[in-house]
């Protein structure tokens, strides 16, 4: 024959502990918003290192253009 069900739950379930929980919250939110936070600087990081690149190749061409030009003025070229 069946047996009745037990009223009281097994000794392995674990036990409910809102701290807990509430800990563990914080600590994915914190873990998601460093990861976040580091997307963010490795993108600006990457666009300051472009913006460098690109003002120092301006430079040279502007430094490049100006030596040429003097050295058509000086040598008649």
């Amino acid at each position: 024959m069946a047996e009745p069900a037990r009223k009281t739950p097994p000794p392995d379930v674990p036990v409910y502990d809102p701290g807990v929980v509430r800990r563990e919250y914080r600590r994915q939110r914190a873990r998601r918003e460093a990861r976040l936070q580091r997307t963010r600087e490795r993108r600006a990081a990457n666009v300051r290192f472009w913006l460098i690149v690109l003002a120092l190749l301006a430079l040279s061409v502007y430094l490049s253009i100006a030596m040429w030009h003097q050295v058509q003025r000086l040598f008649g070229l």
